[in-house]
């Protein structure tokens, strides 16, 4: 505050005065007529006379106010635009309206030090982050979006390099590409792409804001990038130092978001606003080249996690509510209304990463042009069954037709056994799966590639999680050839060549029939996906028992025959395709007593009546499992565990 210039309070703004008598002859109090207050618009303080109006400036104005140097700084509810700027140049000059002490575009109070600031923030008052190899300047208030131009999160670090492994995957595939951040804040996000990518990619930054167009043009200056502002490349040779050529380009544009991908066609988009990213779907798929990727970051979570289901109603159109699964919920929800959006442009979509962490949910989709994927992929929005009772779960079955009965879809029977309805309908929800193997593997190669440390765990996850099995059976290469990425039908060209000898037999290629054959083969193996949902093994623990470990819980599951993997969507949750009574089967098979005071895991050893000669082994039990249907195994199976008498409290759970 001492090295404010001398002159500063010469070009101040009208509510800092000396006095109360020069606050009143703004006014212009003498004459005998209804006068305006000088600090606040029509509509908050109609016109008035004089005496009136000195009591609302002295007990208002002037005793809500800040004291500095001599001069007193008041409360001002005026528009933080003024109707009539001044033109310097080419750039349009607002007032200082952060010398009051109360802005009413804000509704809040200014410390001290930020009144006396210009608008834009000082150099030094800048602080530098490094992040990926890439330097961003971001102000001291970065970390909150409703006070800050330029917004970053450094709890966004893994949803930023997921985003860039799926964009270097897709530059492997074709080159160059053109992507867009449409909304960019700092820029972070683009300057990464064109640091590493380099000639892959054309980089274009948007944002509506003027300040933080500002200081993405002066990041791309601090990382040594050319800027390029309406078609035209800036003239600057502080872009490049030390005499260093450098062809990175980056494009900057201030423009609505929707605006700038309606003008244009795009390869790669990506949509990251503040809460719901639904109002630029419609935009993002219009322009959209065929086969490029759209990936949208949703932080609208607390709708999306049913913290306010009628928000979720109203944004996405789907009927949410919480349950064990609501993660996986949200991103079949996000990905629901990606689907309507691009069947409305005659696309259709697969899903090729849905990821549901703690802020945010992000969704990353190709793109397939023509009116038959776009139908098959509407057809995989469909309404989920869900059982309040015991959480069991069923997509409803395909058709138009009105079932009499909807229970009967469900595996479980709370219907019979319990009071009421005990039944919901959610959604519609996306019904197909949520992960592509293949791409996945493709990421986790280019994560390790560029040293990405926090993706690749997370990415390990999802491959095991796509193919269903547990990370003790993960590998890097996957089962079929790796090289021969199969999307939707379309072949996707990779930089490795032992797929295209895969088609030769004796020097020539193979028919169109027989391509058509391997396609529709593998089609029938990529639908052969993970199964939809999870459950917590807390949530269905026994009362009374002791729960064995996961990992090993995970491993009873697979000697039982069924698939199982664990899920990044919750950190005790488990991906099979058994029904719910089969899991607690196995749960409780493998649980011990509390009282016996047995902390190994192994099978229940019943007291009473039953001997223990009696009890049926656990590896015989396997071996009828591997041999009997997974009706027979039901029917069976259950009835031997839950015949066997146990305490009452056990039993009723």
């Amino acid at each position: 505050l001492l090295n404010i210039p001398g002159g500063f309070f010469l070009d101040k703004h009208i509510s800092i005065q000396r006095h109360l008598a020069d606050l009143e002859k703004l006014a212009d109090l003498r004459e005998d007529e209804r006068k305006p207050c000088p600090l606040c618009p029509e509509e908050k303080f109609k016109a008035c006379y004089s005496h009136k109006l000195h009591r609302h400036l002295q007990n208002l104005h002037w005793k809500v106010s800040v004291e500095f140097e001599g001069y007193r700084m008041c409360i001002c509810h005026l528009s933080c635009r003024p109707v009539k700027p001044n033109l310097v140049g080419d750039q349009v000059k607002t007032l200082n309206h952060r010398n009051s002490c109360y802005c009413s575009d804000s509704h809040r109070l200014f410390p001290l030090p930020q009144l006396l600031v210009s608008v834009r923030a000082p150099k030094s008052s800048y602080k530098v982050v490094k992040e990926s190899a890439t330097d961003v300047q971001v102000l001291p208030n970065h970390s909150t979006p409703q006070k800050t131009d330029s917004y970053f999160n450094p709890k966004m670090k893994v949803n930023r390099q997921l985003i860039f492994c799926a964009l270097a995957v897709l530059a492997g595939e074709r080159k160059p590409i053109e992507c867009l951040d449409a909304f960019g804040a700092t820029g972070i996000m683009g300057l990464q792409w064109a640091k590493h990518l380099r000639s892959s990619v054309k980089v274009t930054i948007n944002d509506c804001n003027e300040n933080s167009v500002t200081m993405i043009k002066e990041n791309c200056h601090l990382n040594k990038m050319k800027v390029k502002l309406n078609m035209r490349e800036e003239d600057n040779d502080e872009t490049v130092g030390n005499g260093e050529e450098n062809s990175d380009t980056i494009e900057v544009t201030k423009m609505d978001a929707n605006v700038v991908m309606h003008l244009r066609s795009f390869d790669f988009i990506h949509l990251d606003p503040f809460g719901s990213s639904v109002n630029y779907l419609d935009s993002a798929f219009r322009n959209v080249r065929n086969l490029g990727i759209v990936s949208l970051t949703s932080t609208d979570i607390s709708s999306l996690y049913a913290k306010a289901q009628h928000v979720a109603l109203r944004h996405y159109g789907c009927n949410i509510v919480r349950t064990e699964y609501y993660k996986e919920l949200a991103a079949r929800a996000v990905i629901a209304a990606v689907t309507r959006a691009a069947a409305r442009c005659n696309k259709g979509i697969e899903v090729l990463l849905a990821v549901a962490l703690e802020h945010f949910v992000l969704v990353v989709v190709r793109v397939l042009r023509g009116p038959t994927p776009a139908d098959d992929s509407a057809k995989k929005v469909r309404y989920l069954i869900h059982c309040q009772w015991c959480e069991e779960r069923v997509f409803q079955k395909e058709g138009n037709m009105v079932e009499e009965n909807p229970y009967q879809q469900l595996p479980c029977d709370c219907y019979g056994s319990m009071p009421g309805k005990t039944a919901v309908l959610l959604g519609p929800l996306w019904s197909g799966a949520l992960f592509n193997t293949g791409f996945l593997r493709r990421m986790l190669l280019e994560a390790v590639q560029y040293g990405l440390d926090e993706a690749q765990p997370l990415l390990k996850t999802l491959v095991c999680e796509a193919e269903c099995t547990t990370l003790k059976h993960f590998s890097t290469h996957s089962t079929g050839d790796e090289s021969k990425q199969e999307e939707c039908g379309v072949y996707i060209r990779t930089p490795n060549t032992s797929a295209e000898s895969s088609y030769l037999v004796h020097g020539k290629r193979k028919s169109e029939e027989a391509l058509r054959g391997a396609a529709k083969r593998q089609r029938a193996e990529h639908s052969a996906e993970h199964p939809p949902f999870y459950y917590n093994i807390h949530r269905h623990s026994i009362k009374g028992m002791n729960m064995p470990k996961l990992n090993k819980f995970l491993n009873y599951l697979s000697e039982a025959g069924f698939r199982v993997s664990r899920t990044h969507f919750d950190p005790m949750g488990v991906r099979t395709n058994a029904p719910l009574a089969q899991f607690k089967t196995v749960l409780m098979k493998y649980s011990t007593p509390t009282y016996v005071g047995a902390q190994a895991e192994g099978p229940v050893h019943l007291p009473g009546e039953m001997q223990v000669g009696e009890e049926v082994p656990a590896a015989p039990a396997v071996k009828v499992d591997e041999a009997e249907s997974a009706e027979d195994d039901e029917s069976g199976v259950t009835a031997a565990v839950f015949a066997q008498p146990y305490p009452t409290h056990c039993a009723a759970d």
